[in-house]
């Protein structure tokens, strides 16, 4: 059994970047836990008000919680740092939160995001994984994966950042179903189509990163790092 740990910076990247492959690790007797750092929701407001958007949270974290069990995971961990503006936080705070579920969980497998979404959230949450995962002796982390996020990773303009160019793909023809349900717990964050965040759309993307492979259906990712024994 392997420990798997997702790390994530708003509820519903976590299924939207890997839910698939959350189930397969499931299925295959893996402990599965996720670490949701970002409230979500706030940033919709020109302030930022927790009270205000108090009601709106607890539904997002039931959400989260609701998706979870519908893959089986171990646990969904919530953090409350401010929705789309984790750039006025101390990186420091953001990778002591990460170590401490590092040092929790002790997972040998970490799934986060890729560095260059447009979303900057995303992309501090990318750092401070990297930074929690300095490969230090005895570290537990073996391999590092970065997922996709959709109307995040493909927004960003391909000179402004390092582009999405996935070698890892999992085959999830046989849990597809699984992240699609996931994805309908957080139904007040879904779009309809044609909004890359619809499940029309992640089920399109789906099938079309499963093309690439020759698989029904695939989830992608970047390998960051791995070490092989």
């Amino acid at each position: 059994m392997k420990s798997i740990l997702v790390i994530a910076a708003h509820p519903d990247d976590e299924i939207l970047g890997c839910a698939g492959t959350i189930a397969k690790h499931i299925n295959a007797g893996d402990q599965v836990n996720t670490l949701i750092l970002s409230e979500g929701v706030t940033s919709r407001e020109v302030i930022r008000d927790r009270e205000k958007a108090k009601d709106e949270l607890s539904v997002l974290a039931n959400a989260a919680n609701k998706a979870g069990k519908i893959l089986g995971v171990t646990s969904t961990n919530l953090e409350c740092f401010p929705d789309n503006r984790m750039d006025s936080c101390d990186l420091l705070d953001v990778v002591k939160s990460i170590e401490a579920s590092i040092n929790t969980f002790i997972p040998e497998v970490i799934y986060t995001h890729h560095g260059g979404d447009l979303n900057i959230d995303h992309r501090v949450v990318h750092e401070a994984v990297m930074t929690a995962c300095r490969p230090l002796p005895g570290h537990s982390v073996q391999s590092i994966l970065f997922f996709e996020i959709p109307s995040s990773t493909e927004w960003q303009l391909p000179f402004s950042a390092p582009t999405f160019m996935p070698n890892w793909y999992v085959n999830i023809t046989d849990t597809l179903h699984l992240k699609l349900e996931a994805l309908m717990a957080y139904e007040a964050e879904m779009r309809d189509w044609p909004h890359p965040r619809s499940l029309r759309a992640v089920e399109y993307l789906s099938r079309w990163r499963g093309a690439n492979v020759g698989v029904e259906a695939a989830e992608a990712f970047i390998l960051g790092r791995r070490l092989a024994n």
